[in-house]
């Protein structure tokens, strides 16, 4: 062969094959976008898998797959059958608190939170993706965010617990303390004690040590844990120590991340960050996955608590989370190859997907407080609910499925086949944030007509709407096509009667209404189908063939 020739194929084989120092993956935050709060990870062989809080929706605790800590399938869902638990008379806001996934011996663990019932308790799988066992109460575990640790032959949970005595030195005193656990009784071990007080210096008070975890490293055992409450002042601190029940001596230039320091006033921020977890990445390299948000505006924000990365750096045998930057960066470049998700929803950057229900639910849609398959059915038609006379501001479980809006700009809309028999009777979509604050568009009649209607919850009157605004329609007939769309503080409402011919309902709606500053908890909006008789009997049926989100934020355009 000629030697040019021989050199020039030489530069397409390693062109075609490039040496892992020459690959390279953006991960793009957040890493789940929308209400995705508490993550918790765990890295098995070359699998990683995710974790977050679901509060009072099922099913709860959603668990997802990657291979390159960007790219994510949702596998199924730890809490899945009614038989498990549900959240029946909880507020949105309620129910389960922040999980925490482990690995032991060919058995996966998760243990979380039930918070105003039983307490906390573990679940257990041989795989990931279920089936999960019923779970298993802790009583003797006071407290939330417990973690398991195995160190050896010897397992330990971590958890946020009362101040000692239960005697608090100011607002917000709080403790991590530390257990021995069976996980073949699957019970506690002996008495725990208090490994953190109050948190890096108690003499500053500070407040809502909690979301702890530890890891072997270096010789040294790392307890790492949030401070500062999940707003604004949220951030992340580490303490070490030669003994896995201490002394822990917390490191000198805590925080570890924090992004309360910052301007708030700087373009795009992301703020609240803290809550991390450590996990190593497919280039040996320590990254932590943490929850942060998205303002609009100040501390307003719809979107939730996210998930975000950032990578981390080993500084004296301390790590520290961004450390090259000041702030959590909405991209990084990762030095190992990407590996895609197939059959997957995006989860983000910009996107769009339409969900047409003819192969069921999919696994990221939610429901109130449990699932009853009397109400609906799915099949070639799409999905289809009775009218309950149960409403989404009752305690209960109203005829509304949900999907999160992962975007401070974006829109939902969908196709709806209803003909109400009363007044009383109304089929729609919701922007919801909970109980007492949201936004419905909804077909029904008002004297004796077909209209379109848009309600606004009254938050200062459990169980009421307020009408905003009405329009006729002009047929008879039974389909007609819904849209929401979202961008920032402004949310507008669409309706029509033909495909893509939008006539607007009402625009400029007031976003910070559906705000977690404004309705307080710990939840993000969804966008819901939902069906009501508002609390009389009914037969009536609504029809939704498809759904559709796009979702198109300004950042991921630079």
């Amino acid at each position: 062969m000629p030697i040019k020739k021989l050199s020039f194929l030489l530069v397409i084989i390693w062109c075609c094959t490039l040496p892992t120092w020459a690959q390279s993956t953006r991960l793009v935050n957040p890493i789940l976008a929308g209400f995705y709060p508490d993550p918790s990870i765990l890295k098995v062989g070359k699998d990683y898998y995710l974790i977050n809080s679901t509060f009072a929706y099922f099913p709860g605790i959603p668990i997802f797959h990657s291979k390159d800590l960007k790219n994510w399938k949702q596998i199924g869902n730890v809490i899945d059958r009614p038989t498990q638990m549900n959240f029946m008379g909880d507020r949105m806001t309620r129910g389960l608190f922040a999980p925490a996934i482990s690995y032991h011996n060919g058995i996966y663990y998760i243990t979380c939170t039930l918070i105003d019932h039983k307490g906390n308790f573990v679940v257990t799988a041989k795989n990931p993706t279920g089936p999960w066992s019923d779970p298993v109460w802790l009583p003797s575990v006071s407290g939330i965010d417990p973690s398991l640790f195995f160190d050896d032959n010897k397992a330990y949970l971590v958890y946020n617990s009362d101040a000692p005595d239960n005697k608090p030195l100011y607002s917000g005193h709080r403790t991590i303390k530390i257990y021995e656990f069976d996980p073949v009784k699957m019970q506690m071990m002996g008495e725990p004690q208090i490994v953190v007080n109050g948190g890096v210096d108690i003499s500053k008070k500070p407040v809502w040590i909690e979301g702890p975890h530890i890891i072997k490293a270096n010789n040294w055992y790392y307890l790492y844990a949030a401070e500062g409450g999940t707003s604004v002042n949220h951030s992340e601190v580490v303490f070490r120590s030669r003994s896995v029940t201490g002394l822990y001596v917390p490191y000198e230039h805590n925080p570890i991340l924090t992004q309360r320091s910052l301007p708030p006033e700087r373009p795009n921020p992301i703020t609240s960050a803290g809550h991390a977890q450590f996990v190593e990445g497919p280039d040996g390299k320590t990254y932590a996955v943490f929850l942060a948000v998205r303002p609009y505006a100040d501390d307003y924000y719809n979107t939730g608590r996210e998930t975000f990365i950032a990578p981390v750096k080993w500084t004296n045998d301390w790590p520290i989370i961004n450390a090259d930057f000041k702030e959590v960066r909405y991209t990084y470049t990762a030095p190992y190859q990407e590996v895609k998700q197939q059959n997957t929803l995006p989860q983000s950057g910009n996107f769009s997907y339409t969900l047409n229900f003819k192969n069921g639910i999919d696994p990221s849609l939610l429901f109130l407080r449990t699932y009853d398959s009397s109400w609906l059915k799915t099949d070639a038609h799409g999905l289809t609910m009775k009218l309950k006379p149960e409403t989404c501001m009752d305690f209960g479980n109203a005829a509304f499925v949900g999907k999160r809006q992962q975007h401070l700009i974006c829109s939902a809309s969908t196709e709806l086949n209803f003909v109400a028999a009363n007044d009383h009777e109304k089929a729609g979509m919701l922007i919801f944030q909970d109980e007492k604050h949201f936004y419905y568009i909804c077909k029904s009649i008002a004297d004796g007509k077909p209209v379109m209607q848009l309600y606004q919850s009254n938050s200062q009157s459990a169980g009421n709407m307020n009408l905003l605004a009405q329009a006729p329609l002009k047929g008879t007939g039974a389909k007609v096509y819904l849209q929401i769309k979202a961008s920032g503080a402004q949310y507008s409402f669409y309706y029509s009667e033909q495909p893509n011919n939008w006539q607007l309902l009402k625009d400029g709606i007031d976003g910070k209404f559906l705000s977690t500053h404004e309705a307080g908890g710990f939840i993000g909006c969804l966008f819901a189908l939902y069906a009501t008789s508002s609390g009389m009997a009914s037969t009536s049926t609504a029809n939704y063939p498809w759904l559709r989100y796009e979702g198109n934020d300004v950042v991921y355009k630079q």
